[in-house]
């Protein structure tokens, strides 16, 4: 059988039989797949490293019927800091589920992926706030499947000043005015407006590069786990 080239993130693996693993990988192309690594789970396999949850590499592999069968792996980030500390193994494998539940086989998944290897990265390599870090990992996912929110002008009269509000029903900032008449909309400090600015237009590399103030924190962390909710109609626990 031809066998192709994918590289993916490991968002989940289970045991199957004495030795083998199954795998779901997220790919930017094939989209969430499901794929058998025989063998895995031999001490001396060339697909140990490989098939861990959260490691990143290329795959050679085949498809079968119902699924992809792994020839072999080249890692390129196994994201080893992840697995030493209970912290941040708890938010990466609570994003991994969030990730699982948002993808679909055969969807074009480059953004969602590049968007969780930079969070994988940040929450491995450096001791961000794991709040801020889940936040802005929410609202820039909410704008990659469509539910990027205006933030430049009142949704509801235009006016581009006095941005005090952020509706939850109309999906944007609004002005003093307009705000208190909407029972769904929340008050924002500047800098949380700033922040919702900054999440939603940073480059990618660049997403987690600002921080933010301890009050703000608090209002930014309300702010999208309401809005995260809201859009994909169903609560997320930590």
């Amino acid at each position: 059988m031809a066998t192709t080239k994918i590289s993916g993130v490991v968002l989940k693996e289970s045991n199957m039989g004495d030795f083998d693993k199954m795998l779901t990988i997220l790919t930017p192309n094939f989209g969430k797949i499901s794929c058998v690594a025989k063998g895995a789970r031999r001490p001396r396999s060339a697909l140990l490293a490989g098939s861990q949850i959260f490691c990143f590499g290329e795959y050679l592999m085949y498809k079968g019927t119902n699924t992809y069968h792994i020839n072999s792996v080249e890692p390129i980030e196994v994201f080893y800091n992840i697995r030493t500390d209970l912290d941040k193994l708890k938010y990466a494998v609570h994003i991994n589920k969030i990730v699982q539940e948002v993808t679909e086989e055969n969807q074009n998944c480059f953004n969602i992926m590049q968007l969780l290897l930079n969070t994988l990265y940040v929450i491995s390599e450096t001791d961000k706030d794991l709040e801020l870090v889940l936040s802005i990992f929410k609202l820039r996912l909410l704008s990659i499947l469509g539910f990027r929110p205006n933030v430049n002008k009142c949704v509801n009269c235009g006016k581009e000043e006095d941005l005090i509000y952020f509706s939850l029903k109309d999906n944007g900032v609004k002005c003093s005015i307009c705000g208190k008449q909407d029972k769904s909309a929340v008050t924002i400090s500047q800098s949380t407006y700033n922040a919702i600015k900054y999440t939603l237009t940073a480059p990618p590399k660049k997403l987690y590069s600002f921080n933010i103030k301890e009050e703000s924190l608090e209002e930014f962390k309300l702010l999208t786990k309401l809005y995260f909710n809201e859009k994909l109609e169903k609560e997320y626990k930590l």
